[in-house]
């Protein structure tokens, strides 16, 4: 295996380590702060994702699973009080999010093929630990349903964005992503 490579293979065993590790910071005082994380770690999950596409050769996009991913959360925000609108929404930016970073990984792969992954987890692990994501995000958008419909969503969202993105380290591309994932979660301004 070359360097490259051998690079490549520990990046992504760490990626699906970090990914699956509990939050940062759990207690933080931050009332969206578990919301926000748990859509970091769904976002952490492409890495993991694009390398396995990129070495199996599957699309970036997949309709079918968006549709299955799209159905269950509505289902469960509906069983959980929140309207299936707002489910639908706040996943579908989240999924692009997700997308986004996959995209970019494949153009940085064929920008540097020496830095193409050449071992990655089975998807069918990644979608595990993205159904467990998708289920704590919709627990916390009922848990928060009362501050994500107020006048103080914006700046508490903005400041527990901020400390996530800061305890992940995340770089522009992943602050973007949250961004983007993030952007419909308070839709009352």
């Amino acid at each position: 295996m070359t360097t490259a490579r051998a690079r490549g293979a520990a990046a992504m065993m760490t990626i699906f380590a970090v990914v699956t590790a509990a939050p940062v910071q759990a207690d933080s005082a931050e009332p969206l702060y578990s919301l926000v994380d748990a859509a970091a770690q769904r976002l952490q999950t492409a890495d993991a994702v694009a390398a396995n596409k990129w070495l199996t050769g599957g699309p970036i996009t997949d309709p079918a699973r968006v549709k299955v991913v799209l159905d269950a959360v509505s289902k469960d925000a509906e069983s959980r009080g929140v309207t299936t609108d707002y489910a639908t929404r706040a996943f579908t930016n989240q999924i692009n999010a997700t997308e986004a970073i996959e995209y970019a990984r494949f153009a940085g792969w064929k920008f540097d093929g020496a830095g193409a992954p050449s071992s990655a987890p089975d998807l069918s692990a990644s979608r595990s630990i993205i159904d467990g994501l998708n289920h704590q995000i919709v627990e916390q958008f009922a848990v928060q349903w009362p501050l994500l419909n107020s006048p103080g969503c914006g700046p508490a969202l903005a400041a527990a964005k901020t400390v996530v993105a800061g305890e992940r380290q995340f770089d522009d591309l992943y602050r973007t992503a949250l961004d983007t994932a993030t952007r419909s979660y308070c839709p009352a301004g």
